[in-house]
Parts: C-alpha cells; sequence; structure tokens
C-alpha cells in the first residue's frame, strides 16, 4: 500500500535560514517525552500506541455489536459531543454517499447525530423524525452528565422506549462510556445495555480508534479493518524522530515564531468537512492554552474561495494554509459538450471534473502563494478506510509534538470548563448555589 505524503516546500520557503532547523532540534525531546511518558498529561497518552494494540478480537465484538444494531434499526443516532463524536462523523461523512440519506435503500441505516448542541429546533425536528422509525442510539459520554448529550439522550431513551419498547430498546440503546463510573455507567448496569469502554488515558480529542468512532463507524458499514491497520502502518512511520508528523509538527511552529498565528486547513473535497471540524477540535484544545497556540480555522474549497478567498489573498499576512488533497477520486465524470457554448465552457469538452478541480487547487496554491501565504500539502492516494486511517493518527502524533513544541500540555483543555460554571449558576443548578448568587450580582 501507499502512504499518505506531506509536501512542505511551499511553507518552508517563507521561513529564515535555519529557523527550522532550530524548531527541529527540539523534535527528538519530545518524541522520547512522548515515548518515554514524561511530558505533561502523560496519563493521556492511550492514544499513542492504541492501533497497534487493537486485536482482532475486539475488532470482532464491535462489527458484532453494529451488526445486532444494523438488523433492528432503519435510523441510529449517535449522541456525543466534541470528540465524543467528530471523528465518527468525519470519517462517516467522507467514507458515505451525499445522498444517501435522501435515497436509503436500507442496506445501510441512516446514520445521525445529536447531543452536540441544545438546539431546541434541532431537538424537536429530530424527535419528529425519529416517529415511527425503528430507530437505536448509541450514548458516547464517559460521565453520562455533560449536559448537551445528557439532555439529548434522557429524551431519546424516552422516545425509544415509547416506540419500541422496553425489551427492544434494551437491545438497541448501547453505551460508549466509562469501565465503572459515572451516570452513563450506572443507567447502563441498571438498564443491561450493551457498553464498551472509553479508555481512562485517552482523550475524546484522540479517541477515533477507540469504540467512540469504531462502533458508529461500523454501524455505517464501514471497513474499521483497514482503517485501523492505516493507522498502525502510521503509528509504526511515526516512531522515528524525522517522520512526516513531526516534520509538519516542526513546519507549522516555525512558522508560528515567523508570526503566521492562524493555520487554516483546506479541503478540495465536500466530503471532507467534518474532517476539518475534527482537526480543529484536536489542535485548539490541545494547543490553545496558556495565551499561546496556533489558531485552527478551516475552509471548504473551491465553495469558500468565493467568501473567504478574498481574505486569504490579500488580508493580514498572519495566515498559513495546510491543503488535504485526495489524488483520485472514486468517481468518474466527463464534462458534456454544448453546442451553444454559451459558457464558454467547451473548451473541457471531455476532460474529468476532477481535472478541473485539481487545476482549481494548483491555481489557488500558486496565488496564495504569490500572495504571502505558506502552504503545506497533506497527499491521500484516495479516499478510503485504510488512508482515512493514516490521516487521522498522522494528525493525533504531530498534534503531540506540536503541543511539546509549543511549551504547553497538549492534553488537558481546563479551559473549556468556564463557560459550564456559569451556565450552571445561571440555571441554578444544585451545588451552584454561590456561583448562582455571584453571577446574577454582577448581571444586575
Amino acid at each position: 500500500m501507499k502512504s499518505i505524503r506531506l509536501e512542505i516546500n511551499n511553507a518552508t520557503s517563507f521561513l529564515a535560514a535555519g529557523a527550522l532547523d532550530e524548531v527541529s532540534a527540539n523534535v527528538p525531546d519530545a518524541q522520547k517525552a512522548l515515548e518515554e511518558q514524561t511530558c505533561p498529561g502523560n496519563d493521556f497518552l492511550g492514544w499513542m500506541h492504541l492501533p497497534s494494540s487493537i486485536t482482532p478480537e475486539f475488532l470482532g465484538e464491535i462489527k458484532a455489536c453494529a451488526q445486532t444494531l444494523r438488523e433492528n434499526c432503519d435510523t441510529i443516532v449517535v449522541a456525543g459531543i466534541g470528540g465524543s463524536y467528530l471523528g465518527a462523523r468525519a470519517v462517516i461523512e467522507a467514507l458515505g454517499n451525499q445522498f444517501e440519506w435522501l435515497t436509503n435503500d436500507g442496506s445501510n441505516p441512516v446514520i445521525l447525530f445529536a447531543g452536540n448542541n441544545i438546539g431546541e429546533d434541532y431537538l424537536f425536528e429530530l424527535c419528529e423524525y425519529l416517529k415511527g422509525r425503528k430507530f437505536g442510539v448509541i450514548n458516547i459520554s464517559k460521565s453520562g452528565t455533560t449536559t448537551e448529550t445528557a439532555l439529548a439522550f434522557r429524551l431519546l431513551k424516552k422516545q425509544c422506549e415509547d416506540q419500541r419498547g422496553k425489551e427492544v430498546a434494551r437491545k438497541v440503546i448501547v453505551a460508549v462510556t466509562d469501565a465503572k463510573k459515572g451516570a452513563a455507567r450506572i443507567t447502563a448496569n441498571q438498564e443491561g445495555y450493551t457498553s464498551f469502554i472509553i479508555p481512562d488515558n485517552v482523550g475524546g480529542r484522540f479517541s477515533v480508534l477507540t469504540p467512540v468512532g469504531l462502533l458508529p463507524i461500523a454501524c455505517a458499514g464501514f471497513d474499521i479493518d483497514a482503517l485501523v491497520q492505516g493507522a498502525t502502518d502510521m503509528e509504526k512511520e511515526c516512531s522515528t524522530d524525522d517522520n512526516i508528523a513531526t516534520q509538519y509538527a516542526a513546519v507549522r511552529n516555525a512558522l508560528y515564531r515567523a508570526g503566521k498565528k492562524i493555520e487554516i486547513l483546506v479541503n478540495y473535497q465536500p466530503k471532507l468537512h467534518f474532517m476539518n471540524e475534527w482537526w480543529k477540535q484536536l489542535y485548539g484544545e490541545s494547543e490553545g492554552k496558556d495565551g499561546v497556540g496556533i489558531f485552527p480555522a478551516a475552509v471548504d474549497f473551491t465553495t469558500d474561495l468565493h467568501s473567504m478567498g478574498q481574505w486569504i489573498q490579500e488580508g493580514e499576512r498572519s495566515i498559513f494554509e495546510t491543503v488535504i488533497s485526495v489524488e483520485n477520486p472514486r468517481h468518474k465524470v466527463l464534462f458534456p459538450h454544448d453546442e451553444e457554448n454559451l459558457d464558454g465552457l467547451n473548451f473541457l469538452t471531455g476532460k474529468r471534473v476532477d481535472e478541473v478541480n485539481k487545476m482549481a487547487e494548483l491555481g489557488t496554491l500558486l496565488a496564495h502563494v504569490d500572495g504571502g501565504v505558506p502552504n503545506m500539502r497533506v497527499v491521500l492516494p484516495e479516499l478510503n478506510e485504510y488512508y482515512l486511517g493514516q490521516l487521522i493518527y498522522f494528525f493525533e502524533r504531530a498534534c503531540g509534538v506540536s503541543g511539546l513544541l509549543l511549551d504547553v500540555n497538549p492534553f488537558n483543555q481546563p479551559g473549556v470548563e468556564a463557560y459550564k460554571k456559569n451556565m450552571f449558576a445561571l440555571l441554578g443548578k444544585p451545588g451552584y448555589e454561590a456561583e448562582t448568587e455571584a453571577i446574577q450580582a454582577r448581571l444586575k
């Protein structure tokens, strides 16, 4: 099998002599700290050798549970937020038919997502859609008390039981949660749900290759063996100090030191939109702390060239781009000839649409480089489970190294709790009386 590759020349050309070498000199220490688990956050390094530790027996358990859900459900709702749903959704959307939910032939269940917002209209419309459908739920929450997910799961559990009966609901509701503690674990034990464990040493944003991601992906009908194999091969490739993950980490940190504070992840495939969203969480939560961190942004090209293209081309020169490029699309569409040629596009007759897309990608890269935007490319031979597994581990490994090069703990997220404390105080949650009093006084 081929491997994904990294192209950095259009980024390193923007760096002063010696700038990259200065950053790269710290890579071996970062790699050693990760491997020897001596870095900050070392109790959350379970993701590092996770791919190679996954056994065929474990994957068999995941696939068996997925098959039960597939046989008993026409719709599966994945309840989770952040790392508890973004990775699974990224893979499912990348591999799936984008219109299957409109033309579903019953060969695969419809996969929906909930528990990632507090939109009342969203939940109402979801529950309306599920009326009369044979739906199941995968509830993904380590604690079982995360507001967005717990709220959605309470609604979905009741509706599933009301529509399908307690016995069937017990069969089609699955918990992915802590091994021993938390509200979701207690509920799973009491109700008799099939359950899978979120490892204590794997943080949510690094959990795609645990049951958090593997179960929904298997339910959607995709090959989790190939996904894990791709990640395993990339894990092996990243074991040396000089590899594509450390190169990516070093270049982006060198650009950051040179004043490039914003990284824009770019794709030219609509299927990769949620890969962008997963990447944003991975890097945003890992690096944005202690007053430092590269800001992770994302765009879908060529669509966003007609909205964000002007700013990227000529705005403040504080940005760099990383482009995910797919060499070979899955399908072939040839551009047709038109006798009247009113749009002036007959010069494209007989060409593949992807050739047009590739020239848009190359033309944009050249324009942005000329406009002062450093540019890296991560190239996938094709969009399949194996290469997505490689891509996921590549980004995870690079994130760990990059965070350490920034001198932060890449594996905590203390800032995430700030809004929750305020929200609970404003809602009058028991135990938050002092905070409620303080925040009400502040709002007067």
